[in-house]
């Protein structure tokens, strides 16, 4: 199943094996790797994006990757150029401001891709996962930035959501419907 809107696209796949400019990793603040999409990236991204990763905390982020904000390394050994890392919201009900932090991560993901030249982007579901935010809530977040970003910008020519099973993308495809 694929869902495509001009330049968006709605895929289920491995978003390590994504042949686009640059993908998006739903990090954690620490930047050295955990589970889900951020243990596959570094897992087959290889030991450059780690090394990256700990510069980065060594000499700009000491405390860590604030969530809602975005930064970029090297990809590694990934088919890409770029690994944008942002960290997404932990879900606490929606009463600590998690649309908007998510709606952040999103953007500040493409401003970076911006900055970079990136043509082409793929995301994962950020914070859907482990981070407990309901896929249906994070589509309509989703869908309204990237909307807000294809009317007003130029680049990237593609973005793609890259889903890890197809019954995400499934309930992406189904929240976007109940708008």
């Amino acid at each position: 199943m694929t869902w495509y809107n001009g330049r968006l696209e709605a895929v289920s796949g491995d978003i390590t094996a994504c042949r686009v400019d640059a993908i998006v990793n739903a990090a954690n603040s620490t930047l050295l790797g955990g589970g889900g999409v951020d243990g596959a990236i570094h897992k087959a991204g290889g030991p450059s994006i780690l090394a990256e990763c700990r510069r980065l905390r060594t000499e700009k982020l000491p405390d860590g990757l604030p969530t809602g904000h975005a930064v970029a390394t090297g990809a590694g050994n990934l088919p890409c150029r770029h690994v944008i890392h942002t960290v997404g919201p932990i879900w606490f009900g929606g009463s600590r401001n998690e649309e908007t932090l998510l709606a952040n991560a999103y953007r500040n993901s493409l401003r970076t891709a911006l900055e970079l030249g990136v043509k082409s982007i793929a995301f994962p579901a950020i914070s859907t996962g482990i981070y407990g935010y309901p896929p249906d809530k994070a589509a309509k977040v989703v869908w309204n930035v990237l909307c807000e970003h294809v009317e007003h910008k130029e680049q990237p020519e593609k973005i793609q959501l890259v889903f890890f099973s197809p019954a995400s993308l499934a309930a992406f495809i189904n929240a976007l419907s109940a708008r």
